[in-house]
């Protein structure tokens, strides 16, 4: 299976569930009511997930910290929550940093600050 491809089924099913979140909700929430309801809906379709997971960061293969993660779910994709007016490429790099950190595939951002979700796919490169 190709890279791009990979958990595709599952990063589906989590921006539907964002999406329904949102659709509920609209925008202007704190960031944690998006977050305790997206675990609900996760919970209400049956995806496993962890939230506020701290994972530990690797430097030169040593831990040298940890960092916590809105979700991680089915121990696969890293899920990014945010509620801002505007993403720009600091959440980007960010995410992109993230999965090199915990030496994840998949990560998705989503932002429920603007009038409808936005989300963006990220794939470590090798």
């Amino acid at each position: 299976m190709l890279l791009e491809n990979r958990y595709a089924p599952l990063t589906k099913e989590i921006v539907g569930c964002a999406m329904r979140v949102q659709t509920a909700l609209g925008n202007g929430f704190p960031e944690i009511i998006y977050q305790r309801s997206l675990a609900v809906e996760f919970a209400h379709h049956g995806l496993p997930f962890e939230q506020e997971l701290h994972l530990p960061v690797y430097y030169l293969n040593q831990e040298v910290g940890s960092r916590r993660v809105d979700f991680l779910v089915d121990k696969v994709v890293l899920v990014e929550l945010k509620a801002l007016t505007e993403i720009t490429a600091l959440h980007y790099a960010q995410v992109i940093n993230y999965l090199k950190a915990y030496q994840l595939e998949v990560g998705l951002l989503l932002n429920f600050g603007e009038a409808s979700l936005k989300y963006k796919r990220f794939l470590r490169s090798a």
